[in-house]
């Protein structure tokens, strides 16, 4: 008897892990199976009118802000319509003295639009940090860029021609990791990112539930400011006003174009990989713990928001239910029906990799980049650690939540993604050697 019922919930659980992947693999391919003009970025632009404030939150960045801070003053777009703010906790000496090097560089040559801001109280977080320039700046629309960005120099172009073209007031624009080659796992985080801006926020952005992304999105200042700013305790801000916005009603435009793709790097070491996800993992959590999500105004949006807040902790538990099954493989004998449902999820994962080979073919010859078979034989050696990795840290974040740790766990930057970009490495190699 209690083998039958061992059997019958192996069986549910089977199929319910088959539905979620099917659910999610419609969710990578949507942009593809509905397509849209609002992808691709305007092949003519505006004339500027649209104000930038550019902030550039940073914490022990002195290998790569200068170089993010070189990229946003070299943009296609009048300086004077551009005021960028660098953020930094008092305390970050290095960073600081980087950027007024930098600073200094620049106002020598003509710009003085940029500026660093300090704080000295708590917490030391990014949406602090962001609340702290928010209320330094003075242009129409504020814009998030990390430290390591390479943001692309029309940016600002695209973005001022869409929120006069369609009169939106948020824009969330692509992020693109670059370095698909530089570790076991490199291109496998890639690629959830491709799928991820590409084509899911698109789905996102229809269906009115978003969260929104890290950094290259754009908020009417006034907006912000309405709403109350970043909420300093969730360890995913950005997910967390996205959603917020969305309950709103606020229609929040999603762009991307891989010409106009901001890049950025995969974390260097697997530490660093680990502890970036449990933060989002966390912050998640968190977010779905505050319960922002159920102000949304229709039961669609509803469950949208809570299958993706609520999606770390299945991940946590879809990491035991595959070391189980690769224990039971081996151990236990089952019934051939059962065997064959239980091959359900298996079929899933082998879809999903093909899927994957393939945009990793797409995502390399739109950036004019080259996939080796060895980047293919990675993909394939690598799936399996790499999920159980995701999952690790999923159960990471749900030990860290449990006992109250809410410290922000920072991710390491040395701009691997500028390997491939000879102009941005000439640019921070002079500014070392100045």
């Amino acid at each position: 008897m209690m083998r039958e019922i061992f059997y019958g919930a192996l069986v549910v659980f089977s199929i319910l892990v088959a539905i979620q992947s099917a659910h999610t693999l419609y969710l990578t391919l949507y942009i593809w199976a509905k397509p849209t003009s609002e992808t691709i970025a305007p092949e003519q632009f505006r004339p500027p009118r649209v104000s930038f404030t550019v902030m550039l939150p940073a914490r022990h960045e002195e290998a790569v802000i200068q170089a993010t801070i070189g990229r946003v003053c070299d943009a296609n777009y009048p300086q004077e319509l551009i005021q960028v703010l660098v953020v930094c906790a008092a305390d970050d000496k290095g960073t600081i003295a980087k950027v007024k090097e930098k600073i200094s560089a620049l106002r020598k040559a003509g710009l003085g639009n940029v500026s660093v801001v300090t704080f000295e109280d708590g917490p030391v977080n990014k949406p602090h940090g962001l609340n702290v320039g928010l209320r330094q700046a003075v242009n129409d629309v504020v814009t998030i860029f990390d430290a390591e960005d390479d943001i692309h120099l029309d940016i600002f172009n695209v973005v001022n021609t869409i929120m006069q073209n369609e009169q939106v007031r948020v824009v969330q624009a692509g992020v693109q990791l670059m370095n698909f080659d530089s570790t076991w796992y490199s291109a496998l985080n890639v690629l959830e990112y491709f799928f991820w801006f590409k084509s899911r926020l698109h789905y996102h952005a229809r269906t009115g539930a978003i969260p929104l992304g890290g950094n290259t999105v754009f908020f009417d200042r006034d907006l912000i400011a309405q709403i109350g700013g970043w909420d300093e305790h969730n360890l995913t801000e950005d997910a967390d006003i996205g959603l917020r916005i969305s309950a709103t009603g606020e229609r929040i435009r999603v762009v991307y174009d891989d010409r106009y793709v901001t890049k950025e790097e995969t974390p260097p070491t697997v530490a660093a990989f680990i502890k970036q996800r449990t933060r989002w993992s966390q912050g998640f959590m968190q977010t779905l713990k505050k319960g922002t999500w159920k102000e949304l105004p229709t039961r669609k949006q509803r469950l949208l928001a809570f299958y993706t807040l609520a999606f770390p902790r299945g991940q946590a538990v879809l990491g035991v239910y595959v070391v189980n099954s690769l224990l039971l493989m081996f151990s236990l004998k089952a019934p051939e029906q059962v065997a064959l449902i239980t091959f359900l999820p298996v079929l899933m994962i082998l879809t999903f990799f093909l899927i994957y080979v393939i945009g990793l073919q797409e995502f390399t010859r739109a950036h004019g980049l080259r996939a080796s078979p060895g980047s293919v034989l990675r993909l394939a050696v690598g799936w399996l650690p790499y999920q159980l990795m995701l999952s690790y840290a999923a159960l990471r974040a749900v030990a860290r939540e449990a006992r109250g740790a809410t410290d922000w766990e920072k991710t390491q930057h040395v701009g691997a993604h500028r390997e491939h970009d000879p102009g941005t490495i000439r640019e921070a190699s002079d500014e070392t050697a100045a």
